[in-house]
Parts: C-alpha cells; structure tokens; sequence
C-alpha cells in the first residue's frame, strides 16, 4: 500500500437532540426522500430507486464543498423501532466507507430523541480524517436542527407543502424543447417575465451520474412590475428515460437556493418526453409555504390555503408563460 495514502481506523459520530414530537412523524420526514431538498440546505434532489419491504435504495445530489456530488446508498427501513440504517454503496474519495442510523424516540413518558449517528473510513495524507469530521459535525448538526424544526411545527408538512403541475403540447422535436429550457442564459431575450439571469454550467461527469450542473441567478418580473431575484441550481439530464414509463425523454430538476419570500423551500422539474401528436413537457413544483411571512407577504389575515392559491398563480403564471413561449417560438409552420 502506498504509504502517503494509509487507510485510517474506523471513525463514528453521534448528534442528539431533544424531540418535542411525535416519533412516527419524525421518522416519515426522514424516509421520504423526496421531501429533503424541501428540508436539508445541501440536497439538491433525492430519489427513491428501490424498494423491497424495509430494503430501500436511494440516489442523492447534494453540495459538497462547494460543489454538486451524487451517490447512492442501501437502506434498511424500520418503522416499528423508527429507525433507518444506512450505507453509501460506493464512497467518494477520500472516504472508503460512510454509513450510520437514524433514530426517534417520542417525546411522552421518557424523553425524546432526534439522533443521527455515522461510522466512516477514510484515507489520504495528515489531515485528512479531521476535515472529514468536521464536515460531517457541520452537515449533521444543520440537518438535525431543520428536522426537529419540521418535527415539531405546528403545522403538518402536508399543510405547508404545495405541488402543482403544467404541461404544454409543442410542435417541435424534443431535442430542441430541451435546449430551450437548457440555454437558460437566453431567456432574457425570449421571456417578457425575465429581467436578467446569470447561469454557470458544468459538464456531467461521474461525480453527478450523468447531470450538467447549472447555477443560475434570475431576476423575474412579477405583474405589478416589481421584481425579485432568486438563485437555483439545476441538474439536466439528456436523453434518459424521463417519464418514468419507458419513454425516453430530457429532464432538468432544480432547487431554488434562495426562494423569494413567503417560501421557506421550493424545487421543481422540466419533463420532456415524445407524443404522438408533439413534444410534451411538463412543468412541476412543489414550494413550502413559511407561515411566519403570511401576513406580511400576502396580506393581514391571510390563511395558508390563500397563499397556497396566490403561489399557485405566481409560480405556476411563470412557467406557463415558459411553456406558451417555447410552444410559439418554436412550433414549426410546414413540412
């Protein structure tokens, strides 16, 4: 073995915290997937790719380090003792080996418990095992703490969550739909509701399983003429089987980094698929409504279920007017 890059002992790390809630629902927040980069800062997207009983395979894409990393892990569900273990299935280096448990325990006749613990392997040069550590004290403590937060609101998160979809039929090869939702940079040029936009891509590689990275900074018009800025990072997949029924299509799936006010999270997707009378594609969001900005981003005495309307209209109004564009400007007159 090469001396300048020894294996190190086995590491483990344990982060309580009080819980002030009910086990089961604690545990549910954890075991859908697809709700994390609605709760946890670093997850860009998640899926769930497997499912056998309590065996459960998961694909994330979180930042790491300043950039997008995707893996996955093998997971054992166990909702009776609600507890999930987990184990990532191919470590990126300089990690050999990373896995751990979640576990709940309600808060009632004994005192409740959050706890997230880790056991690691790691290799590379002196200091290499400390940063390793560090990062995984800073990740856990945050996850840990917006996961109580979801826990033990008053509010169930089906009552904060808001998912929607539109789709548009457009007379154009799915190549090119695609490339119009990818070359985000021209929007300002093609969407009256686009001030300005910045956008940095970076080439898929094996460190994102295939998806080009993109960070884009928008500035968006709304109706009564303001505008506000809001900064996202997207993964777009060419070429894969997007609809999820076999039929090969394009994807981008995104997280707004910094939402506009009134939303604690959104993420969302663009789905492209082939029809038999054009190119489908499809618009889809899910936002998590901030109940302590009701009042003052949609008005005195505003309900959830009101905003959860007006979100509707705003966000939806956006990428309707998205999909009328890409319909008009490239829907293809003759032979």
């Amino acid at each position: 073995m090469d001396v300048s890059t020894p294996t190190r002992p086995e590491s483990e790390a344990r982060h309580v915290t009080p819980l002030a809630a009910d086990a089961a629902r604690a545990y549910a927040l954890v075991e859908d997937v697809t709700r994390w980069p609605l709760l946890f800062t670093p997850c860009v997207h998640a899926e769930e790719t497997e499912r056998d009983g309590e065996s459960q395979r998961i694909r994330l894409w979180a930042v790491v380090g300043g950039d997008v990393r995707s893996w996955t892990s093998r997971r054992r569900l166990r909702p009776a003792e609600h507890r999930i273990d987990f184990a990532q299935e191919q470590p990126a280096p300089p990690v050999t080996a990373m896995g751990g448990h979640w576990r709940f325990v309600s808060a009632g006749e004994e005192p409740g418990v959050l706890e997230l613990a880790h056991h690691w392997r790691t290799e590379g040069p002196a200091g290499t095992a400390e940063r390793i550590a560090e990062a995984l004290d800073a990740n856990s403590d945050a996850e840990i703490a917006a996961l109580r937060s979801w826990a033990e609101s008053p509010y169930a998160p089906e009552d904060l969550l808001v998912r929607f979809r539109d789709e548009e039929t457009v007379a154009a090869p799915p190549a090119d739909v695609y490339a119009f939702l990818y070359e985000a940079d021209r929007w300002p040029e093609r969407l009256p509701h686009v001030a300005g936009l910045d956008l940095e891509t970076v080439p898929a590689d094996e460190a994102t399983a295939g998806a080009d990275v993109q960070t884009m900074d928008m500035e968006t018009r709304t109706a009564d003429g303001s505008a506000h800025v809001t900064q996202s990072i997207r993964l777009c997949f060419a070429d894969e089987r997007a609809a999820g029924d076999g039929v090969a299509g394009y994807r981008i799936v995104y997280k707004q980094t910094t939402p506009p006010r009134g939303l604690l999270a959104h993420s969302g997707a663009w789905i492209v698929t082939a029809g038999a009378d054009g190119t489908r594609v499809a618009a889809e969001h899910t936002v998590a409504l901030d109940p302590a900005a009701l009042d003052d981003v949609f008005g005195p005495g505003t309900t959830l279920a009101q905003a959860a309307a007006v979100v509707r209209e705003r966000v939806g109004g956006n990428s309707r007017a998205t999909l009328r564009a890409a319909r008009e400007q490239l829907t293809r007159v003759g032979p």
